[in-house]
């Protein structure tokens, strides 16, 4: 059964302090914050006062960080009070789920609009280079050199060596190069645009690959690594097929 995901969140956010924080001697709470401008004139009294604090900012830490800008503070006080009081509240547990989910999705989408426009603008300049290739599905691609072993198909694995790039990014996000190891992978356990890429190239090949958003991580991006909305480019060389 789905449970209200701000509660979850909020769960996790602690229950993933503690599990990182090292048997101690016990210290009494923080139950005084003295006056400052920073704080507004707001003074933690009491170890109830620090609960309730605490509570608000790891919340709305999380909710800032996917794009939340404004609530309506009285209400997200009655919906606290009302569960904590065993009231009826005006939503329950599967609405709230739904209502955040569809609201953060918004939020996501509008916090990628500009990063979409920015991959879209480039890829429609790419595409007009000499030696560029593109797919119906709007992969774009160049050989830097063909192989002449067999074809992947999309349920093969496959070993490569790899470099990805953020638009206007000289340093890769990620990189076996790098790390001096080539990976192995399914090409069903990957983004579209590898599973369909990768599938273009003989073993002993080493294409170039720029991959719009919607066959990469989508408008929600991938962690705190590539953006919702990211166009990706990526260097890769096809060593074999292992299955």
């Amino acid at each position: 059964m789905k449970k209200n995901i701000a509660i979850v969140l909020l769960c996790a956010v602690c229950f993933n302090s503690l599990a990182q924080t090292k048997p101690a001697v016990k210290k009494k709470p923080v139950t005084t914050q003295k006056t400052t401008a920073a704080t507004g004139g707001v003074v933690l009294n009491t170890a109830l006062d620090s609960l309730s604090y605490a509570l608000g900012v790891l919340d709305a830490t999380f909710f800032k960080a996917q794009g939340v800008e404004k609530i309506n503070y009285a209400l997200m006080n009655k919906g606290f009070e009302d569960v904590l009081r065993g009231r009826n509240t005006l939503l329950n547990n599967q609405q709230c789920d739904m209502t955040v989910r569809e609201q953060l999705q918004a939020f996501m989408r509008k916090k990628a609009e500009a990063v979409i426009a920015e991959g879209e603008k480039f890829l429609a300049e790419n595409q007009k280079r000499e030696g560029v290739k593109v797919t119906p599905s709007g992969l774009q691609y160049e050989i830097l050199k063909m192989g002449d072993g067999p074809k992947p198909s999309d349920t093969s694995t496959v070993k490569v060596h790899y470099e990805g790039f953020l638009l206007n990014s000289a340093d890769p996000f990620d990189s076996s190069r790098k790390r001096g190891e080539p990976i192995s992978f399914g090409l069903n356990q990957v983004i579209r645009g590898w599973t369909e890429g990768l599938q273009l190239m003989p073993v002993g090949s080493r294409f170039k690959f720029y991959i719009p958003y919607t066959l990469g991580y989508g408008e929600q991006g991938s962690g705190s690594t590539i953006p919702g909305g990211s166009m990706l480019i990526f260097d890769v060389e096809l060593l074999g097929i292992e299955q």
